[in-house]
């Protein structure tokens, strides 16, 4: 049975009692992270870290996969990377930073930012899908799961429908969880793009919880989630189409939203203590070498190096250098040899983000 997208807002009731319960969950662990989130001081840190493991996993999703080590060791700002995988995943991670200061910059979710995104996740400026042959195939057997629409002008016209849902709350009074959950599985089914689809529509999920303040920064790290039940996941996009019940799909959206931030709460809380941790332990061993931009180094690179604390303390080389070596003395990193530079190892922050794996 071929699936025709509906234009939005829905026409049929769609928030039963079992949704209705669910957002209460999903809100209260929200706002839980979004209060954590605000005790730290430079919500930068969180952003650094939370965003590659949000975006290892949501390529993950797509088999593009790396290591920690191979993520961490990549240099976005002087685009060196150790593999073709870790160069997508930082794509995949500037691509939700870029999204996430235009979305708080204007309060709006607009095309071009979707667009913008996509074009940052994939390297191309193919754009909006403009020939036909687009098919969704079961990765196993091989057989046509779902056919988006075809022609041009469709995509074109669904995406400005979602466009102006999204940023039109006055279109319906549905729970903004709820009309979340409608987004997403709205742009997954058009599948405007050739590439980059699953990836761009993940990154959309963030910006929209950003656009309605439940969240201040891109931390919510939903891929996770959604990685390890991919196979459900799939299978409920797929539901909606097929039945037009969308209960179980809302269900599942909810339960991610509240798992993940549960789970990001537990994360931020442990760098949190890391934090005073090495804040304590340099002030006691060398309180010549400390200072805020220091540790926040530390903290926003798992694996640091002479070239970025020299940049962000403002300090020479060779100053960075002695900085790092008596961070190594005093047993807070481990120097490790990568090629022809020295890496700096902060293996209590790494062991707590592989732990989230």
């Amino acid at each position: 049975m071929e699936y025709r997208i509906p234009r939005l807002p829905l026409k049929k009731e769609i928030e039963t009692t079992a949704v209705l319960k669910k957002l209460i969950l999903a809100h209260q662990a929200l706002a839980e992270l979004k209060g954590v989130a605000m005790t730290v001081p430079n919500q930068q840190v969180l952003v650094a870290t939370l965003s590659l493991q949000e975006a290892k996993d949501s390529s993950a999703i797509e088999n593009i996969i790396t290591s920690q080590d191979d993520l961490y060791k990549s240099d976005y700002t002087a685009k060196s990377f150790t593999s073709l995988e870790a160069k997508e995943v930082h794509n995949y991670a500037n691509a939700l930073r870029q999204g996430s200061n235009e979305v708080e910059k204007r309060g709006l979710i607009r095309l071009t930012d979707i667009l913008s995104v996509q074009k940052e996740v994939v390297e191309n400026t193919a754009g909006f899908r403009k020939l036909p042959g687009t098919e969704l195939k079961n990765s196993r057997t091989g057989e046509i799961v779902y056919t988006p629409p075809q022609d041009p002008k469709e995509i074109v016209e669904l995406m400005e429908n979602l466009e102006l849902f999204m940023n039109e709350d006055k279109l319906c009074n549905l729970d903004p969880l709820t009309k979340m959950s409608i987004i997403h599985h709205q742009f997954e089914s058009i599948h405007p793009f050739y590439d980059g689809n699953g990836r761009t529509g993940r990154i959309l999920i963030v910006l929209y919880l950003l656009k309605l303040g439940l969240l201040d920064s891109p931390i919510l790290y939903i891929s996770k989630y959604i990685n390890r039940t991919r196979d459900e996941y799939y299978k409920l996009l797929q539901h909606v189409r097929e039945s037009g019940s969308w209960e179980e799909w809302i269900l599942y959206v909810l339960e991610a939203v509240y798992q993940t931030s549960s789970k990001t709460v537990n994360i931020i809380k442990e760098i949190q203590q890391l934090m005073l941790v090495f804040k304590r332990e340099i002030k006691k061993k060398a309180p010549q070498i400390y200072s805020h931009e220091l540790l926040n180094n530390l903290f926003r690179h798992p694996y640091t190096k002479i070239e970025f604390v020299a940049r962000e303390t403002q300090t020479h080389r060779n100053t960075a250098s002695k900085h790092l070596e008596s961070l190594v003395k005093i047993g807070l990193l481990e120097k490790h040899k990568f090629g022809k530079e020295n890496l700096y190892l902060n293996t209590q922050l790494y062991n707590a983000l592989v732990g989230t794996s």
